[in-house]
């Protein structure tokens, strides 16, 4: 055992090396500690696993519009959100249960109203508010008991993140040593995140969660809900610099923070990490990845554009290459040249790097930003079988089948001729078509083939 870490402690390493670091970095980037007594409190037992009276709080602050005046929820509003949310059936499986849960994260829930003029009005109220991270509240708890599906025990996530009483991020936080020669304690924490998720284990809570962490001080992977284990990924930070990481670490807790997050503890945990945290301290690897996946606006961006299902490999979140390829798309496509054309450019992909998906990512994104809602896509591939893989891709991962293009679009999205190419290009009003490279031999000689229009 290190002789830095005292011997009395049960988890000391854990607690020491990963846990307490992680949750001070948490509330360093404005997540609001609570207690794991403040949490079960307000979850009301351990079968529970949101906060009730926290997304009771949220949504009293939510308003809506009715003949052009501002309205509060009602207490019966109210409390059909929070029974929709609560009810989160796992009959089906964990993946469509957690499905449905991301649409109303995503689309918010619809509610009946009485209006004071005596009419039935139904708006629909966000969950979640994507453009204002302030117009939600962030709460992180510690260690918290889970009982099992089938009452039989219980299991305690080391670390787990609530938007507005929804917990959306569960965090396995482990020492850098193992007890294995040779096997990571990150590969530990992956291993219990996919034990946990087991009919028989804790998967209720696994139904609202969206973005899993594994940490352990010297290294840190994410995935999601059913990511097997070969895919938890790294993430390589591109916008967020050391001299930010480093801010972020140094900053100084608030005292009333501080204290409630020893509360309980043995005495000389507080005095090591006051003595620690009295010296700069240079940024870890799990420190990079909490701050560039958990600061409140990154995640907000992050679960409303990366999150897709797909019929054949569940529920997906993009890795870091395709976060920042996808931004840099957005920000160039958005500049006009003088001609009144858009700015392009080339991403380039090795192989297995998740190109079909950073397609699907980009007709996403393009839908979230209100001044390319209007856009067409043009998928140009050059082989047969990746364009029929391409379009299943679109459809699975619900390309089709969304705002941007119907699900009968995706059965017709393939171009069959260069004349029908010519077509679509130049007078047809397809979102997404699929085509060959070879068809704009044919169909780039044909006068039809000419389309003046920035958002194609």
């Amino acid at each position: 055992m290190n002789s830095s870490f005292p011997h009395w402690a049960p988890n000391s390493q854990e607690q020491f090396a990963a846990h307490i670091p992680a949750l001070h970095l948490l509330c360093n980037i404005g997540w609001n500690f609570l207690t794991a007594a403040q949490a079960l409190a307000m979850r009301g037992g351990t079968r529970e696993v949101i906060l009730r009276s926290r997304l009771v709080e949220v949504l009293q602050t939510r308003r809506y519009e009715y003949k052009g005046q501002l309205y509060p929820l009602s207490s019966s509003g109210i409390e059909q959100i929070v029974r929709e949310l609560s009810a989160l059936s796992l009959a089906e499986g964990l993946l469509p249960a957690n499905e449905r849960l991301y649409g109303k994260l995503a689309l918010g829930i619809t509610v009946t109203e009485f209006m004071p003029d005596g009419k039935k009005h139904q708006p629909t109220i966000p969950v979640i508010d994507w453009a204002d991270p302030a117009a939600n509240r962030w709460d992180v708890t510690e260690e918290m008991e889970v009982l099992s599906a089938q009452g039989t025990h219980h299991r305690t996530p080391d670390v787990v993140c609530f938007v507005n009483g929804l917990p959306l991020v569960v965090i396995e936080a482990k020492r850098p040593e193992s007890t294995h020669a040779g096997k990571s304690m990150v590969t530990e924490g992956v291993s219990q995140h996919l034990r946990n998720q087991r009919p028989d284990e804790i998967p209720q809570l696994f139904g609202y969660a969206q973005l899993l962490l594994a940490i352990s001080q010297t290294e840190g992977r994410y995935g999601t809900t059913g990511t097997a284990a070969k895919f938890w990924a790294r993430w390589r930070e591109e916008e967020f610099d050391a001299a930010h990481h480093a801010s972020v670490k140094n900053a100084t807790l608030p005292a009333a923070v501080r204290s409630r997050l020893f509360e309980g503890k043995p005495a000389a945990l507080p005095s090591y990490f006051d003595a620690l945290w009295a010296q700069p301290m240079e940024p870890t690897d799990q420190d990079r990845l909490l701050v560039s996946l958990l600061t409140p606006g990154r995640l907000l961006e992050f679960l409303r554009s990366y999150v897709l299902f797909d019929r054949k490999v569940g529920q997906i979140v993009a890795r870091s290459q395709q976060v920042f390829g996808i931004r840099a798309l957005l920000a160039r496509i958005q500049q006009l040249r003088p001609d009144g054309g858009r700015e392009g450019g080339v991403v380039w992909h090795t192989t297995g790097s998740g190109k079909s998906f950073t397609m699907v990512f980009l007709t996403k994104a393009l839908l979230l930003v209100d001044a390319l809602a209007e856009c067409r896509v043009v998928v140009v591939t050059d082989r047969v079988d990746l364009e029929g893989q391409l379009s299943r891709n679109f459809i699975s991962g619900g390309a089709f089948g969304s705002a941007i293009a119907s699900l009968k679009d995706g059965e017709k999205s393939r171009a069959m001729t260069g004349r029908d190419l010519a077509r679509r290009i130049g007078s047809g009003t397809e979102r997404i078509t699929f085509t060959l490279v070879h068809k704009f031999n044919s169909a780039s000689k044909l006068p039809e083939c000419r389309n003046p229009s920035p958002n194609l």
